[in-house]
């Protein structure tokens, strides 16, 4: 269970726990031996919406289930306190690690992202290539930053504007936009059922002094992401909600640690099958300028499709894994692509 307090939000917290166990490490095989690039297997989330749908809750919630997690404020970060500053040790030169570095191997949480602007650019090539260069005071090296970045910001006019794109909104520019393999948007909606259910929960997590104040969740079960293999006819936003199993953050944690560690899976053919069709739908119907399907889109769905077949233990990834990202991908692209009275609308069969 990530994030009891935060009600609600079944595939955004999905997307997080996917992306907090990573896809296939090729770090250590040939390839890299042979002179192949390197391949980044951390995933990116940025979580943009309105004051107050506990998006802080949520970052906080992450760094604390991580076996290895940074959790910083854009108000108070500098790009060295990001990357790597030097410092005097007497008549020594000496580096000293910031939150990239520190979070090497896990997650570095980045909260009030819309108010660290001059940091932004400090974030790209740590956010791709998973490595820090500095070349300072006659020091040149390059520490590694291998970890996922999850950011939650605000929109700069205080509410998101439906009608603006997703960088007007947030005032980011592309490339690092590029860099986030799921941008979650989330709006203050007036909604009958779901503003009955979060005042209902939140009553219970007062009255009951957050012993067990999640009995009343309707769709925390991050639980049901270790099961067998998913069936592909029902939705994995419904198999969530039908779930109220509740995990201990100390056990998630372990859980995490061992399947990053332990599987290394491969993709099937169904499953590729399945992320090549979608991809190319989604190139057939883009026509964004500013936030383009290119093929870091298709690198994400793999990374992501990984970390799915990891959470239910598996050496394979199937068409239910993949399907499973396309949902969450989905949901993203709904929002985020929603440019110029132009939505996103893919069927994906297999």
């Amino acid at each position: 269970r990530v994030a009891i307090t935060a009600g609600g939000h079944t595939l955004v917290k999905a997307g997080l726990i996917l992306s907090l166990v990573g896809g296939r490490d090729r770090g250590s095989g040939s390839n890299t031996a042979n002179g192949n690039l390197h391949k980044r297997v951390d995933s990116h989330v940025l979580i943009v919406g309105d004051p107050g749908l506990g998006k802080s809750q949520l970052l906080q919630a992450v760094s604390n289930i991580v076996p290895r997690g940074v959790y910083v404020c854009g108000n108070s970060t500098t790009s060295a306190g990001l990357t790597v500053t030097l410092a005097k040790d007497g008549h020594d030169t000496v580096l000293e690690a910031g939150a990239l570095v520190l979070s090497d191997r896990g997650c570095c949480c980045i909260d009030e992202f819309d108010k660290m602007t001059s940091q932004h650019n400090a974030l790209l090539e740590a956010m791709e290539q998973q490595s820090i260069s500095i070349a300072k005071a006659g020091m040149v090296c390059s520490l590694p930053a291998r970890c996922s970045v999850i950011a939650a910001a605000n929109p700069v006019s205080g509410h998101y504007n439906p009608r603006k794109s997703i960088a007007e909104n947030v005032k980011l520019s592309g490339p690092l936009l590029s860099r986030f393999d799921l941008i979650f948007i989330l709006l203050d909606r007036a909604d009958a059922s779901l503003d009955r259910y979060l005042s209902e929960h939140v009553l219970a997590l007062h009255a009951e002094e957050g012993n067990d104040g999640g009995r009343v969740e309707r769709d925390e079960a991050e639980g049901q992401l270790r099961s067998s293999t998913p069936p592909s006819d029902i939705p994995l936003e419904h198999r969530l909600q039908s779930c109220r199993e509740v995990l201990d953050p100390r056990l998630m944690r372990k859980y995490i640690a061992h399947v990053r560690a332990a599987y290394r899976p491969v993709l099937g053919e169904d499953a590729k099958a399945v992320l090549k069709e979608f991809y190319l739908q989604l190139r057939a119907e883009d026509r964004s300028e500013e936030t383009p399907v290119t093929t870091r889109q298709l690198e994400s769905l793999i990374r992501l499709t990984e970390s799915r077949a990891k959470i239910g233990q598996r050496t394979e990834a199937t068409a239910g894994d993949a399907l499973d990202v396309v949902e969450i991908f989905r949901y993203c692209m709904r929002d985020v692509k929603a440019v110029d009275g132009m939505v996103v609308k893919v069927s994906v069969t297999v």
